[in-house]
């Protein structure tokens, strides 16, 4: 006997107001509405509630032996209870057959089980929260954002009283370990894992229609058999995707929804069972430990956070986001606490990944932006206009020169993006040649500016610019103390060439001010 879990995602993403010309400072209003209720809409229309509808009619088709798992974040309700309530009542229809489970996750779909465990710890608990309120549920199975799950976070996860939790079938740390069985933690042993099977959930997600695909074309009964063909012991398949897999990226028209409905006949004349996960969890044991020092995700070829956090830009705007979370908690305002919520998810940061080849393709598709840098800019012009009005509530107790330096660094975006820019383009060139072993000087990125006035003292500056692509961003003290040495040499020869030696003092007036 076989079991099947199947999983549901919804996080809508958000689009932030004006995304391409935000002006700091005029109003603090960042979200385009009509964008919004036009996407979620039309979404909603053509996948959520024909979905939703479909499944009710399997529950019922199949005496309730039909069982399923929704993570919709608190977010994506906020914005479904204001644009498309009838899909929160067609929601309370299903939960109320006793065979849909929804599971515990971050409110916002965001990254604070990385930065910040007390903003995660509030955001899971607010998200439980939610799913009482609508759906009479207790969430007991949890699911981090876009199953990002390491140890530690493991270790998080129990503290709070879940029993079991779901993430993703990363190779890199199953190796030859099937993703068909039921795991526990390492560091926390009573928190039993179920994990993805990522090749059978992407073979409806993303490969059900595609012409081009050596098994193409992808019936029920052809599905069942690959479930039922796999060895024995292998007893556990869960089949993670997101809800718009049905009408939206695989149309109405592919037969994507015949093909879900023919799935429980076919089923049961192997014996395979659709199960939720407190149901696997209860009569299901782990066959061993899972150890996860790093974490890893549901997300690109990597299976780690590279999608969210794998440049400078990515890493500089979760950096910042994060350094005012406390304050932000101490705030009773309405709106600076769900512009902080908004301000999380995590699609934020996915729009500003560089990745290219497959990976970067969905990276872009995904995106509202034109560009990573433009997706950067309008994030940073959005969250520096977020911190001044937390500041204003709650000014901190400590020096505030750091965000002051944000804040000017935010207002000159054009000679910061270009910086950033380099330091990107410098990173993939080097990791492109690591293999061969030849790491070229990134040409891209100018050396400071120093004029020597005589031709015979061209071997002294030779040295340091050679050493300027390496440390692009070297303080201009640095150079100073440099230079000083070349004003002593010939000072020592000659008296009259003071004069020329003098000169260099205005060659670095203007690479001090660039550095800035």
């Amino acid at each position: 006997m076989k079991a099947i879990c199947f999983y549901f995602q919804i996080h809508q993403p958000f689009r932030l107001k004006h995304y391409r010309f935000f002006d700091i400072g005029n109003d603090h209003y960042y979200y385009d509405d009509f964008a919004d209720d036009d996407i979620i809409t039309r979404i909603a229309q053509r996948s959520y509630l024909p979905a939703n509808q479909m499944l009710l009619d399997m529950i019922k088709e199949n005496g309730k032996k039909f069982k399923v798992a929704f993570s919709i974040s608190g977010t994506a309700l906020e914005q479904l209870e204001q644009y498309v309530p009838e899909f929160i009542d067609s929601m309370k229809e299903l939960a109320a057959t006793g065979c849909v489970e929804f599971l515990s996750e971050t409110y916002a779909h965001s990254l604070s089980s990385l930065y910040d465990p007390d903003e995660f710890v509030a955001q899971v608990k607010a998200h439980d929260q939610k799913i009482y309120q609508l759906f009479g549920q207790k969430p007991k199975v949890f699911r981090n954002t876009e199953l990002i799950y390491d140890d530690d976070i493991a270790s998080m996860v129990y503290a709070m009283g879940f029993k079991a939790a779901i993430t993703a079938d990363a190779k890199h740390v199953l190796g030859w370990r099937s993703p068909n069985f039921l795991y526990s933690s390492a560091s926390a042993p009573k928190l039993k894992l179920m994990l993805k099977n990522g090749k059978l959930s992407d073979d409806i997600s993303f490969r059900f229609s595609n012409p081009e695909w050596a098994s193409y074309p992808l019936t029920a009964d052809k599905y069942i058999n690959w479930i039922n063909e796999l060895p024995q012991e292998e007893q556990l398949v869960n089949l993670f995707m997101n809800y718009d897999a049905f009408g939206e990226l695989q149309p109405r028209e592919s037969g994507i929804f015949e093909f879900i409905k023919a799935l429980p006949r076919f089923a049961a004349e192997h014996d395979i069972q659709f199960w939720t996960p407190s149901e696997v969890v209860s009569k299901f044991k782990p066959v061993a430990e899972l150890a996860v020092p790093y974490p890893m995700s549901w997300t690109d070829e990597a299976r780690d956070t590279s999608a969210w956090l794998g440049n400078t830009l990515q890493q500089e705007a979760a950096k910042k986001l994060y350094s005012i979370g406390e304050r932000v908690r101490l705030c009773t305002d309405r709106r600076i606490k769900q512009d902080w919520n908004y301000l999380q998810a995590s699609d934020h940061f996915f729009y500003m990944s560089t990745k290219h080849n497959d990976d970067g393709s969905v990276h872009s598709h995904y995106s509202p932006y034109d560009s990573p840098y433009t997706a950067f800019t309008n994030y940073m012009n959005v969250l520096s206009d977020f911190m001044t009005r937390v500041e204003e509530q709650y000014p901190a107790s400590i020096d505030n020169e750091e965000l002051n330096s944000l804040l000017l660094t935010i207002r000159n975006q054009e000679q910061e993006i270009e910086r950033l820019h380099r330091e990107v383009e410098m990173m993939r060139n080097n990791i492109v040649n690591d293999t061969t072993g030849d790491f070229p000087i990134d040409e891209t990125e100018p050396a400071p500016v120093v004029e020597e006035p005589a031709p015979k003292e061209e071997k002294k500056p030779a040295a340091p610019k050679k050493k300027a692509p390496a440390k692009k961003e070297a303080p201009a003290k640095k150079e100073t103390a440099k230079k000083a040495p070349a004003k002593k040499a010939p000072a020592k020869k000659e008296t009259p060439k003071k004069a020329p030696a003098a000169k260099k003092p205005a060659a670095k007036k203007p690479a001090a001010k660039k550095a800035k």
